[in-house]
């Protein structure tokens, strides 16, 4: 028979993916998580945090436990747009169960992951009591899929500034090709965007001596950007790449020779390189082939890594224990908040798998969402030894 505060991660996940969380709106998002730890014992923190500019975001941090050594399992419930809302099979909010399938938005990122671990933890308390050793905690956040100003960076400072200390992390990040258990993420490249405005002056196509077209600098330099190969690759990490991302003129005529042509471009830099030598590099560049440009750059996290170690070499056992695969150790992907937990404490991620992420009909196989729940599970159990 079930305990009394027994939570089914798949109906705890559908509640979640009901709650239209669309950054930076948290559509009652924290307030289920809330209302489902609480009567585990976990003593609730919600922050609202704020940044001229930006949107007011809401975060929670959760603890049960007061010694350490504190656990933290990280996510958030914040998701990206639904698009196309008529290309959708399913309501992308309605949390919709079909032969074995959970659909909506957040369902593989990261909702479902958010629900297994909560699931697990009700299941490990109820098996080991409040003196287990130690201290479980969460911190998710509402900010991870916009701007990422008001959310988990801001909860960390709250934390180090009222004593709050995390020993170890796992994020819930959807982390698996194609398979559950097949990849366990270990660190992250780093993200460079940059915005290129290069000035001519305007004028006649048919007396172009008269003006200063633009266009052929920005190609110019666009080219020189991209025929550098930036490194082949590092232990841990694929090759960094720049990607092009738009080209810009905004010329609506064709016997005009525009006044500034710009393009924007992404580079996704592995540990070979640091944000601002790369941002060195991009300036020299643009100095010898743009001409009168304007450059912005902005680098919204570095590349980081956590050592195959102690943290990992348990996660990845448990994995093992549960599903019967050793997972491999991985880089590969986008940025996520674990960027700024690894200044904290060692971190690593493993969550469900990410086919279907910011996709149409966002879905998660509902056994997958219960083994994740099991993979949680087994972490506890070997981070807190009988």
């Amino acid at each position: 028979m079930p305990s009394e505060h027994a939570i089914d991660p798949v109906e705890l996940a559908a509640a979640l993916i009901r709650c239209p969380s669309v950054t930076p709106g948290d559509g009652g998002a924290l307030g289920v998580v809330q209302a489902a730890v609480e009567p585990l014992g976990f003593a609730c923190h919600r922050l609202t945090f704020s940044e001229p500019g930006t949107p007011d975001v809401d975060n929670l941090y959760a603890r049960v436990g007061g010694a350490a050594p504190n656990f933290c399992f990280a996510g958030h419930t914040d998701v990206v747009p639904v698009g196309d809302g008529a290309a959708w099979t399913h309501d992308p909010f309605g949390a919709e169960l079909v032969d074995g399938v959970l659909y909506g938005r957040g369902a593989a990122d990261m909702k479902s992951a958010i629900a297994s671990f909560i699931s697990a933890a009700a299941r490990f308390l109820e098996a080991r009591g409040e003196r287990f050793g130690g201290s479980i905690s969460l911190l998710i956040t509402g900010d991870e899929e916009g701007p990422a100003i008001n959310g988990t960076r801001k909860v960390l400072e709250w934390m180090a500034a009222n004593g709050e200390t995390i020993d170890g992390c796992v994020v819930g990040e959807p982390t698996n090709p194609g398979r559950l258990g097949e990849m366990v993420k270990i660190g992250r490249r780093g993200s460079l965007t940059g915005r290129l405005t290069v000035h001519g002056v305007q004028g006649h196509t048919g007396y172009p001596h008269l003006a200063d077209n633009p266009v052929p600098r920005l190609v110019r330099t666009l080219a020189a950007l991209l025929e550098r190969r930036l490194d082949e690759g590092s232990e841990h990490f694929e090759r960094s790449n720049l990607e092009v991302t738009t080209v810009d003129v905004g010329n609506p005529v064709e016997n005009v020779i525009p006044a500034r042509a710009s393009a924007a471009f992404n580079i996704r830099f592995n540990d070979s390189h640091t944000g601002d030598g790369l941002e060195a590099w991009l300036r020299a560049c643009c100095a010898e082939h743009a001409g009168a440009h304007d450059l912005d750059v902005r680098v919204s996290g570095e590349a980081f890594l956590t050592p195959p170690g102690e943290l990992s070499e348990l996660v990845c056992g448990a994995i093992e224990r549960v599903l019967g695969a050793r997972p491999v150790l991985g880089t590969a992907g986008g940025t996520s908040d674990a960027r700024f937990i690894k200044d904290a404490c060692p971190v690593v991620e493993f969550g469900l798998v990410g086919q279907t992420m910011h996709g149409i009909d966002e879905r998660v196989a509902v056994a997958d969402v219960r083994a994740l729940a099991d993979v949680y599970a087994a972490v506890l159990d070997a981070y807190f030894p009988n």
